[in-house]
């Protein structure tokens, strides 16, 4: 179980190099067959873009034929407020949870909320994260470095910003771009870090530039990509497919220290897909997963799978901290203090 003053992320795991086992397939021969009498796993997502959701989905499907993935993609915020209406109305619709605010998890755990399950494949999750898993309940499933990114085409390289700090220079009034911590569960955690760091002085400040304020995290990208936009914040889970794409995009990594979004996945009790939901959960802690994640710009979670060449590597950032508890309790306060300035 994580403790109250659980780090969130400690760099020095990642120094560690473990022998792995294999996914254990064969001895998932019986849940494989349960779950294809069930044929379908409903998947409440938010970290990723609806577009990724739906590929992976595919991905599962083509691993697993016959069993589907139904695809229910939003905001963090929105996800949770949507399992715990379901919860308090005992209509059961969601199988596998994915949230991107990890204190969620201990939440609904300490409610009772949570099926217990070990996964054969939670064996391989690299120490940094198999530390800030809660064995039995909830597992990270998706790490995403947030950074700032800025339109190549209206920004020269060596007049972008290097420091979060910067984004509140006048210059850039009117085209920072900005997701909503009421929504987003990763954006939260990085209002959160910036308020640890700079006090809410630095939001105010920022109201001041009259930023444009979305709801996802993969709003900035949609922004800065059309050039409505020309900076700010976003994670590298929605940045590295835009920039796969063609698309005028390039990441800073700050000065003043990168946030990190670990985002775990867990299976609601009385997910209506018992068998089905414990076969995914399986699938997105294994290696097929994690690599093709991966390869879209979040971190790897085990041992053995490649990073993006094009992504500078963990260990040589400038990485800013909260605990489980510091986002469980901060989070709700940067909420209220955000609609209070920016009135929304």
């Amino acid at each position: 179980m994580i403790g109250r003053r659980q780090t969130v992320f400690n760099l020095g795991a990642f120094g560690l190099v473990a022998a792995l086992p294999n996914d254990a397939h064969a001895d998932l021969a019986a849940l494989e067959k349960a779950a294809r009498q069930e044929a379908t796993v409903t998947w409440y997502v938010a970290q990723m873009d609806a577009e990724r959701a739906e590929a992976f989905g595919r991905a599962f499907t083509a691993d697993y034929p016959g069993i589907k993935v139904s695809v229910i993609r939003t905001t963090g915020q929105v996800a949770f407020q949507r399992l715990t209406m379901d919860i308090k109305n005992h209509t059961p619709q969601c199988d596998v949870f994915s949230a991107t605010d990890i204190s969620h998890m201990p939440i609904l755990r300490d409610r009772h909320e949570l099926t217990s399950y070990t996964p054969e494949n939670a064996a391989g999750l690299l120490p940094a994260f198999a530390s800030l898993s809660d064995p039995g309940n909830y597992y990270i499933t998706n790490v995403s470095r947030y950074f700032m990114i800025y339109n190549t085409k209206k920004v020269p390289a060596a007049e972008a910003p290097k420091a979060w700090t910067d984004l509140l220079d006048p210059r850039w009034k009117g085209v920072v771009a900005f997701g909503h911590p009421a929504f987003s569960g990763c954006t939260g955690t990085l209002v959160l870090t910036l308020k640890k760091k700079y006090g809410w002085e630095y939001f105010e400040k920022l109201a001041k530039n009259n930023p444009r304020i979305g709801r996802s995290a993969a709003d900035p990208v949609t922004l800065i990509t059309s050039g409505e936009c020309l900076v700010g914040p976003a994670s590298a889970s929605g940045v590295y497919p835009s920039i796969d794409k063609g698309n005028p995009l390039l990441t800073i990594h700050p000065s003043d220290g990168l946030v990190l979004c670990q985002a775990p996945s867990a299976i609601p009790a009385n997910a209506p897909h018992p068998n089905a939901a414990r076969l995914f959960m399986e699938w997105l802690l294994g290696a097929h997963f994690s690599q093709m994640n991966a390869s879209d710009g979040p971190e790897p979670l085990r041992a053995g799978v490649n990073p993006r060449p094009d992504v500078p590597l963990l260990s040589t950032q400038k990485i800013n901290q909260l605990t489980v508890e510091e986002i469980r309790k901060g989070v709700p306060e940067v909420i209220e203090l955000w609609r209070d300035t920016f009135g929304s």
